[in-house]
Formats: C-alpha cells, structure tokens, sequence
C-alpha cells in the first residue's frame, strides 16, 4: 500500500461511516445494558497498530495467533475478517475497527491519538493537526486533568500504571520527560507513575517490552527474563488489585518502523502470547480492552497508515463498549460508562502541572 492511502472501504463491507469524533456512537445504546457491568477493567495500549489487508508482508497474516484467534472465534485483526459492520464478534471477545483519522487530514500521529484515546477529546482537532511521537505541550495539561486514570482517581477509585519505569533517573533528570507519551503522563496525573525496577524484579511491574530484555541490556543478569506468559499474568494480577489499570506497549511501533519482516512477526507473535495469558489469567469481574493509537505495523510499506485501529473487548460489558466504539475518542467514555464513573469527574492534576519540565 502507498504510503498514506487508506484501505479500500470495500473490504470492510459495509462499514458504519465515522461519528462526530468525541461522541459515544449510540447504534442500539440500549441493546446491551442489561449485560453484567465489570468492578474493574485494564486498557493495553499497543502503539502503531492497524487493521490492514491479508496480504503478505503483514505479519498479522503471517504469525502465529493462538491467543488472539481464540479469543477472536479463530479470526485476525485482518480488513477481510471483519463483518459487514466492521467488526468481529467471537466467543470470547469483540473486536471494532475504531477510526484514528478523526476527521483531521493527514496522517494519525502517536501524540495525538494517545491523547485522544486516554481522554476522549478529539485531540488532533483541538491541536488543529495530527503530531507525534510525543505528547505536544498545548495539550498536556488536558491530558493530566481528563485521562482515564485521573478520572479513576476524582472518582475515588483505585487507579493502576503497571509499567515499570526508572523514576530514579527521571528525578535525577527531568529532561527525560521533556518528549513524553501519552501514558506516562497520564500515570503522573493520577499519582500511580510508581513501579520501579525494584517492582518489576519482584513481579509487581511489566516491562513496557512486555518482557525485560530492553531492562537487561543496562542490568544484565541483575534482573531475570520474564516469558510474554508470565508478563500476562503479572499484569492480571495488578489488575486484580485495582479499579483501572494501563499498560503501554510500544515495540509494536518501533518494529514497524524499521520495516523487517521477521522482527514484525516476532512482534506479533509476543503480543499474542502476552494477551491469551493475560485474558486467561483475568479475574472474572474484569474488563480487557486493547487499543491502538494509529496504524503502522500491519503496512510494512508504510510508516503510518490511514487504516482504523483494532478495539478488541474481553470480559464483561465487552459488547456493550463495543456498541458505543467508533472511533479513538469513544474508548476512553465508554470504558468510564461500564465502570460507572461519571465523565466529567475531574481532580486537580497535582503534580503533573506543578512540574515545570512537563509544559516545557
């Protein structure tokens, strides 16, 4: 595919044309109320996906899935697995095919569409273009007042970021966070940027690689490697301990980037094995979600992609979210609907707009 075209509409059948951005589609509202709401949900965001064509080069064509597939009634996040609806409904979850253009011309940029997902601002319009990699500094103190995680805790409920991250060295230095994502940002706002390497060494963190290679190239065997199963269980179990949890991956991204074959494949073949240990391991109360914030991993031809993202939902009220997903900006208010916590819950950002080097 060119780089910068977007998939041809008519592999998706007849695909429910995008609403307003930053609006809950209402299709059936109602439909699905009566399902049994989940106590507690962890959203995966997985940078640089999209939903593209079963072709080659593809290396959602081309892994091994067992995990995806068995939550997905043996089917793929691929354009010609999707009904005419532009979804896959399997035993066990639902996946939607959530646009990231957001009616803003160009192509989606990780800044922008991570703030978008977190908050369910339409944050491309509000910066009047698509920006990335980071977090652009007209838009962070938004984030840290309206993202999920902070919405969790001005509910009075227990937020979780189960990434682990050096604090020690972003107090050292705080320029480290002058370019920042989305979800680290978040976690600040909401008090929980909080697992260290002591966390992630006793099992109570995940590595943002999933596994902990990334850590041991500066630790060495001072911290032991984790299989992607394991990670998915660690995660499970910090999300049994909280109210809303995120963790952020975001090799799916770089692997695309560099454009190999088999490092893509890898890629996927990790991610799936993380997610089928994850949603097993899940108490029966939770909801899963995972998202992406702009395509890129699917296309090896491109750098990002106009194709919709997958928004795949697990557990309970999983079709009830994916009724009111559409887009980007739909995931975060449909997940704070499921949770019961009330939309425009807002709690002063503390730290994160105290922090000089965050609007820097």
């Amino acid at each position: 595919m060119e780089r910068g075209r977007c998939c041809p509409m008519a592999g998706f059948g007849r695909l429910a044309a995008p609403r307003e951005p930053g609006r809950m589609a209402q299709r059936d509202a109602g439909t699905h109320d009566h399902d049994e709401r989940p106590a507690r949900a962890v959203l995966v965001f997985l940078d640089g996906v999209g939903i593209g064509a079963d072709a080659p080069g593809n290396p959602f064509a081309a892994a091994r899935m067992p995990g995806i597939e068995g939550l997905l009634g043996g089917r793929r996040p691929l354009r010609e697995h999707l009904d005419g609806g532009g979804r896959i409904d399997g035993g066990r979850a639902v996946l939607v095919a959530a646009d990231a253009t957001l009616g803003v011309a160009g192509l989606p940029q990780s800044g922008t569409g991570q703030t978008t997902l977190l908050t369910g601002r339409n944050a491309a319009a509000e910066y009047g273009r698509h920006f990335g990699p980071w977090v652009p500094t007209g838009l962070r103190e938004m984030l840290g007042r309206e993202n999920l995680l902070a919405r969790a805790r001005a509910a009075g409920r227990r937020p979780a970021f189960a990434n682990a991250y050096p604090i020690a060295s972003i107090d050292a230095d705080p320029r480290i966070f002058r370019r920042p994502a989305a979800p680290p940002l978040a976690a600040i706002s909401a008090g929980c940027l909080d697992r260290d390497l002591a966390e992630l060494a006793a099992g109570r963190a995940v590595a943002s690689s999933i596994t902990n290679e990334q850590w041991r190239r500066h630790l060495g065997d001072e911290l032991a490697q984790v299989t992607p199963q394991e990670a998915g269980r660690r995660l499970a179990a910090i999300t049994a301990g909280a109210d809303v949890t995120l963790f952020a991956h975001y090799d799916t991204d770089h692997v695309g980037h560099r454009g190999d074959a088999a490092s893509a494949v890898a890629a996927v073949e990790k991610v799936d094995a993380f997610l089928g240990a994850l949603a097993d391991a899940l108490p029966p109360d939770a909801l899963l979600v995972v998202a992406s914030d702009h395509g890129n991993l699917e296309d090896p031809s491109a750098a990002h992609t106009l194709n919709p993202v997958p928004v795949i939902a697990a557990g309970p009220g999983r079709m009830a979210l994916a009724e009111r997903v559409r887009s980007l900006a739909d995931v975060t208010p449909a997940m704070l609907w499921l949770l019961g916590i009330a939309a425009d819950a807002v709690d002063s950002p503390g730290a994160f707009i105290n922090r000089s080097d965050l609007t820097s």
